[in-house]
């Protein structure tokens, strides 16, 4: 996977990211949040939690954590958030891929950007 070499905006969504780079593969749970199974948003808050920030539970609560910003501005360990409820958050990895936990069946991946319609990032 070709995630470019952009660096992340802090030392924390770095972390973070690194983070959740150890659970690629791992099943997609509703509800859970780690360390073996996760939903989206239990990927989000588990991997931030390692890099020692605490984030609300929901994709729609972690909306708010932070500062919003544009598909432009996205570096790698932005929160990346999709459809207009805001049901799914990721990670962004870099060059226009994100790391997250899709659905159930399927295990926490990579994934292109533009496969959901992007609502907005938020950088913790």
């Amino acid at each position: 996977m070709d995630l470019g070499s952009s660096a992340s905006a802090t030392q924390r969504a770095s972390a973070a990211l690194n983070a959740a780079k150890t659970k690629l593969g791992s099943p997609y749970v509703w509800g859970a949040t780690g360390p073996n199974s996760f939903d989206c948003s239990g990927l989000t808050s588990w991997a931030y939690s390692q890099a020692g920030v605490s984030l609300p539970r929901t994709s729609q609560a972690q909306a708010n954590a932070g500062t919003r910003i544009g598909m432009s501005q996205l570096a790698p360990g932005d929160l990346v958030f999709f459809y207009g409820d805001l049901h799914h958050v990721g990670l962004y990895a870099g060059n226009g891929q994100i790391l997250h936990a899709p659905k159930p069946g399927a295990n926490v991946r990579y994934e292109s950007i533009n496969n959901m319609p992007f609502m907005f990032g938020v950088r913790v």
